[in-house]
């Protein structure tokens, strides 16, 4: 009669099976953030932003009207922006140029009945704002840091200020973060439109040479572009800390 001589090999416990169990989830877990073989990552679940209050839904409806269209945007001006609205600055774009016209009338004219020079340096801001507020829209803020403006000669009608940013605009908006924006303008008299008579002499005179655009004004500004949910941080973070 022989004995079994062979150690008995101990069962596991529940803690190691509990362990066991704890260490496979988390080996699943760390495959369901790991990337396949075809390099998409199998999560495949989005973040949810942030819901939003409701004076920050009817900032954002009426920021877009105001960029609508220039009846809109008289609109608002003449509730959030009265200088603009009083002014009469209206904006125009193409496909390549972006432009601002002032009109020729009282409120923008002085003593010597010529545009005043406090309404060409004040709707340079209001001009050049509304072009990097166009282009960032309602998601950020556009603050002027820096505002100079060179007089080349008087305006004796309206003028038309036409922008130029001096860096790529929209791959700083692309970025996503907060950034300064320096945009060139060139102000110019818009030719006013002649009479039939003083067109046809110009016409019949080959001495009369077409009359061109004169540049009354150069303005570069430089403009402060935060997005909204940075200040937003900024408060929460300040409410924490009190």
């Amino acid at each position: 009669m022989t004995t079994d001589t062979t150690p008995a090999i101990p069962e596991p416990t529940s803690e190691a099976n509990a362990s066991a169990d704890h260490s496979d989830k988390k080996t699943e877990s760390v495959a369901v953030d790991t990337p396949n073989d075809s390099g998409q990552a199998t999560n495949t679940k989005k973040p949810k932003k942030p819901k939003r209050s409701f004076l920050e839904r009817a900032e954002a409806f009426f920021e877009k009207l105001s960029m609508r269209n220039n009846f809109w945007n008289r609109v608002c001006s003449m509730i959030w922006l009265p200088y603009a609205f009083r002014s009469g600055i209206t904006m125009s774009t193409d496909e390549n140029t972006y432009r601002a016209t002032l009109p020729f009338r009282r409120f923008n004219k002085n003593w010597y009945s010529a545009m005043a020079g406090a309404a060409l340096l004040g709707n340079s801001e209001i001009a050049g704002g509304n072009y990097v507020f166009s282009v960032c829209g309602g998601d950020y803020t556009v603050v002027c840091k820096h505002l100079e403006y060179k007089f080349l000669r008087p305006c004796h009608g309206p003028a038309e200020y036409r922008m130029t940013p001096l860096e790529d605009l929209h791959a700083l908006v692309a970025a996503g973060g907060e950034f300064n924006i320096a945009v060139r303008m060139d102000i110019i008299q818009v030719l006013v439109p002649l009479s039939k008579k003083k067109l046809a002499d110009e016409v019949d005179d080959p001495n009369t040479k077409p009359s061109k655009p004169k540049r009354v004004g150069r303005c570069t500004a430089t403009f402060h572009v935060t997005p909204k949910s940075q200040h937003k941080a900024k408060k929460l973070r300040g409410t924490k800390k009190a």
